[in-house]
């Protein structure tokens, strides 16, 4: 695959139209051409413990920030046609789509790859776990600040370029 948006979002709490930050990363013609960070004023707005541990984000990172339809407003054009490819690609799918719902936004149906569907295809017991850092890290990437959305995107995009 030469041309796709790796995509990573981390949520704010335990429901997926959550989304605090993303992070894409956009590849052509197998290279990287555009990397994109925001941060999002989740809904519903509150941070729970379990989540901010993973990400470190807390309520006072997004409380000026811009609410989802925003930032998607930004977004969608700089991805339009692509496919997006996420490690885990059900979590991600599910809070696109619940956010698309709960600001009664028309989802326009994006194609969703999953590196961690790709690498059990590809690595199967090769390796200890499907984990993001793992596998970035059998297939030459580094990841150093994993649960930051665009080095998480960042990470997914090594991925697919190297599998799929």
């Amino acid at each position: 695959m030469e041309n796709f948006a790796a995509i990573d979002f981390e949520t704010a709490n335990r429901e997926r139209s959550s989304i605090c930050s993303v992070g894409i990363v956009i590849v052509k013609d197998g290279k990287i051409v555009d990397k994109i960070y925001r941060l999002i004023r989740p809904c519903p707005n509150y941070y729970s413990y379990w989540n901010t541990q993973v990400h470190g984000l807390v309520f006072d990172d997004t409380a000026h920030a811009p609410a989802f339809p925003e930032v998607w407003k930004e977004i969608a054009p700089r991805i339009d046609g692509l496919p997006l490819v996420a490690h885990n690609s059900p979590f991600d799918e599910g809070c696109l789509k619940a956010a698309f719902q709960i600001y009664h936004m028309e989802y326009p149906g994006y194609t969703f790859h999953c590196t961690c569907r790709a690498s059990r295809r590809t690595f199967g017991k090769k390796l200890p776990n499907h984990q993001l850092q793992t596998v970035a890290l059998q297939c030459g990437y580094d990841l150093q600040q994993h649960h930051h959305a665009l080095c998480d995107a960042e990470a997914c995009a090594q991925i697919a370029l190297a599998i799929l």
